[in-house]
């Protein structure tokens, strides 16, 4: 198997490939022609480019990668040997919720763990919100990840400064499980892995990755990674939202596939976006996760919807 991983970090990572073309070609390799990534890049580019109805374009990237291979296969080496797991789309072991919630299009055609892979296939709630987050979302934050951790679901979050990191930390403070989702490579994680050594090595923390495993962090990964987020999670936490951003982009979207989404009711004087969340149809709770039946105050249903 470890050859074959050589093979799905060459696709994985083709270079201005959509994730959704990526995928089918995937499919159209391993489910349709049934054979092995292995078998597909020893296969001529004349037949390539006919079998698999690839562009000029298409076929060079193919080629090109085809010429990475050896440096793919140390860095496999490497993966393996550092304890990390790397997990296909087709494998077992791969998340069933991230397949349910975003589908061909959007699903990572690998990722990249390290820490117990049981919690990927537990019940997830993601706890999100801005990096600048104030004392009340914080605590909100704390509320929600004990919550969690007494309902035996896992928290997943994004390692970001503010929410996340509170959701992680209180989390672990409360002997919950949790997911950490990088904006980077994973292999770029070290300061992390040192931090949390302890956690992840007893089971209650597993550290996961998307990107190329030596990709540095960047605002476009991290951007990137919030779908991740989302998609590993079977309900959604807004503790602090504003009208635009990640923690919106993500909220909303999950509103829009009939996700369950439940946002922190605000006080008043407080600046952020979380009453339009609830205009959208998120659910508002109160500070310890309960859901409220209450009415929006009459001045925001004067402000723009995004």
């Amino acid at each position: 198997m470890e050859n074959e991983y050589i093979y799905w970090l060459a696709i994985a990572h083709l270079p201005r490939w959509t994730q959704e073309k990526i995928n089918q070609l995937v499919v159209e390799i391993i489910h349709n022609k049934k054979i092995a990534l292995s078998d597909f890049f020893n296969i001529n580019s004349s037949s390539i480019q006919k079998d698999f109805k690839l562009s000029e374009k298409e076929l060079k990237d193919i080629q090109d990668v085809k010429n990475s291979l050896p440096n793919l296969s140390f860095l496999v080496e490497k993966l393996l040997n550092e304890g990390y797991r790397i997990i296909p789309l087709n494998s077992e072991l791969y998340p069933k919720i991230m397949k349910e919630n975003l589908k061909i299009k959007y699903s990572p055609t690998v990722i990249y763990t390290k820490g117990d892979v049981k919690i990927l296939q537990e019940n997830a709630v993601a706890i999100v919100g801005a990096r600048d987050a104030n004392a009340e979302a914080l605590e909100f934050t704390d509320n929600i990840a004990k919550k969690m951790a007494n309902e035996y679901k896992v928290v997943v979050s994004g390692f970001a400064k503010g929410v996340d990191k509170q959701a992680l930390n209180s989390s672990i403070k409360y002997n919950g499980n949790s997911i950490i989702v990088l904006p980077q490579g994973i292999l770029t994680f070290d300061s992390g892995f040192r931090k949390y050594y302890k956690e992840i090595n007893t089971g209650g923390v597993i550290v996961l990755s998307t990107f190329p495993p030596e990709a540095g962090w960047s605002t476009g990964l991290a951007m990137a990674r919030n779908r991740y987020i989302y998609g590993l999670a079977k309900e959604i936490y807004v503790a602090q939202t504003n009208e635009k951003g990640g923690t919106w982009q993500g909220a909303t979207e999950g509103l829009k596939n009939k996700r369950e989404v439940f946002v922190y009711y605000p006080k008043k004087d407080e600046k952020c976006a979380n009453y339009q969340l609830i205009k959208l149809g998120a659910k508002a709770v109160d500070f310890n996760g309960n859901i409220l039946n209450i009415e929006i105050p009459k001045e925001v249903e004067q402000l723009k919807i995004f």
